[in-house]
Parts: structure tokens; C-alpha cells; sequence
């Protein structure tokens, strides 16, 4: 399969908003009940949290991509991948934003990719609380549930709100100066605790842009998808063994991608 049809590909598209979907009705049977749920650190980050539902949430999204494509790679954020060696790679954080989620907070999401021949092919990310599916595939437009999406069209950071995120992998020295920047030409930002999800709000045009000095696989690339079908420019994330050990990412408009560029001190490929 190493020139996947186009067929091939929207076959993995229709199947990544099922399983998205399946994945949030669970996810959120859970967060109506997350009282019950035990929480667990991982390492010595206690901003880095997983639960039971963590884990059923990306067994059950394993188990249904192995099963209707057993020759396609896995890569999920609590259980890990295979060798890599397969031309389509689905890439899945089951519960992105699990801090909020156990703390009754909205904003957390499910995050479902697909690489296909090295590529970013597919992004869905799906937000039961708001019955919100943001999804896309490459050559074919971003979409909210049925609906088109287009990027912020501002010149400037003035012309709206940025999204970033942050973790305790990157010292405050890597990430403060970018703060400092953006603040000094007039600019405001939000952090709501799942990159996904504000990865996906750029494509939709709520917030102008999204910057994270270090960002994961699983929660960065559905939004890479979505961003670029949207009209948007993102820095090149799988460069590096960004697959793998992830990467920085900065993602907006072309316009204000050029002014945001600058002021990332992180090498930016």
C-alpha cells in the first residue's frame, strides 16, 4: 500500500469521524461520573494526569481502527505505537485535556490523526461538550460538524486572541519570552488546557492563532490538518522525529504566522 488510493483515504476519513464519535460518547459517560475515577501521574509531572477512562477511551478507538484496518500503525498517547512501518498511522489522544476533564472543566477533547506516507492526512477532534466535530482531510476543506471552516483573516496579534500552551517539559526561559512579545505588540492570549481543542478553534477562526514551544503527536497533528485545509500555515511538526518526540508548534493566518515566527525561540522548521 505504498501509494494509497484516494478511495483508501476517504474510507479513513468517514472511519475517523465514527470512531471520534464513539470515542466521545465514552469519554463522556465517564465525565458525568469522574468523581468515581482514580487519578494517576505520570513521572514526576504532576500537570500530567490519566485515569480509567484515559485508557478504556483509547482501547476502545484501538480496537475499532485494528479491526477495520488491522495493516495501519497506532501511535496512542497512554499505550504507545508499533514499529512505524506501515504507510497510514493513526495517532489518537483518547482524552486530551484530562486535568480539565477531571476537574468538571469543558474544554478537553477527543484527538484523532492520521499520517499517511509521512504526511498529515486526516484531524478530527471532537468536543462532546459542546456536540462540536471538527474535522478535515487533505485537499478537502475543514469542517465543524457539516459546516466549512475558514481561518481568522486578522493582518495583526491585535486583531484577535492567540491560544498557547505550555508543560512542565519546557522551562519558563522558553516559553515566557514569546509571552512577553506578543503582550508588547498588543496582543492577548488564552491557555484552556487541551492544545487539540485550541488547535481546532484556529481553524475555526475563534482564535488568530495557537504557539506551543512543545506539543505532542497525538494532540497537534489533527489540528495541523484542520488549520492548513482551513486556510491557515503551521511550521513543519513532523520534521525531526516530530512523530515520535514531538515538536514545536506554531500555527495562524500567513500574515500574522510571519510576525509570530519571530518571536518563537525554539528552532522552527
Amino acid at each position: 500500500m505504498d501509494n494509497v488510493r484516494a478511495q483508501e483515504i476517504a474510507d479513513r476519513y468517514h472511519f475517523a469521524r465514527e470512531v471520534a464519535q464513539a470515542a466521545a460518547d465514552l469519554a463522556f459517560g465517564f465525565y458525568q461520573q469522574r468523581q468515581q475515577l482514580a487519578v494517576e501521574h505520570k513521572g514526576n509531572d504532576l500537570q500530567d494526569v490519566v485515569s480509567r477512562a484515559d485508557r478504556e477511551v483509547e482501547q476502545l478507538t484501538r480496537n475499532m481502527i485494528t479491526q477495520r484496518f488491522p495493516h495501519d500503525d497506532f501511535l496512542g498517547e497512554e499505550s504507545g505505537g508499533g514499529t512505524f512501518q506501515a504507510t497510514c498511522t493513526w495517532v489518537v489522544d483518547p482524552i486530551d485535556g484530562t486535568a480539565c476533564f477531571l476537574n468538571g472543566l469543558h474544554t478537553w477533547c477527543v484527538s484523532i490523526g492520521v499520517v499517511v506516507n509521512g504526511e498529515p492526512t486526516i484531524g478530527v477532534v471532537c468536543d462532546p461538550n459542546h456536540r462540536e466535530m471538527f474535522h478535515a482531510c487533505r485537499g478537502q476543506g475543514a469542517f465543524l460538524n457539516d459546516l466549512p471552516m475558514r481561518i481568522h483573516q486578522g493582518k495583526t496579534v491585535r486583531d484577535g486572541v492567540m491560544g498557547v500552551g505550555t508543560s512542565h517539559r519546557i522551562t519558563p526561559e522558553g516559553f515566557l519570552p514569546f509571552l512577553s512579545q506578543l503582550l508588547h505588540a498588543g496582543g492577548m492570549f488564552i491557555r484552556s488546557g487541551s492544545g487539540a481543542l485550541m488547535t481546532a478553534q484556529v481553524a475555526a477562526g475563534r482564535l488568530l492563532g495557537y504557539y506551543e514551544p512543545h506539543m505532542n503527536a497525538w494532540d497537534s497533528l489533527p489540528g495541523i490538518v484542520l488549520v492548513r485545509e482551513a486556510g491557515g500555515v503551521t511550521n513543519d511538526f513532523l520534521a525531526d522525529q516530530g512523530l515520535l518526540n514531538g515538536n514545536v508548534v506554531l500555527m495562524a493566518n500567513p500574515d500574522v504566522f510571519k510576525q509570530l515566527a519571530g518571536w518563537v525561540t525554539q528552532p522552527l522548521k
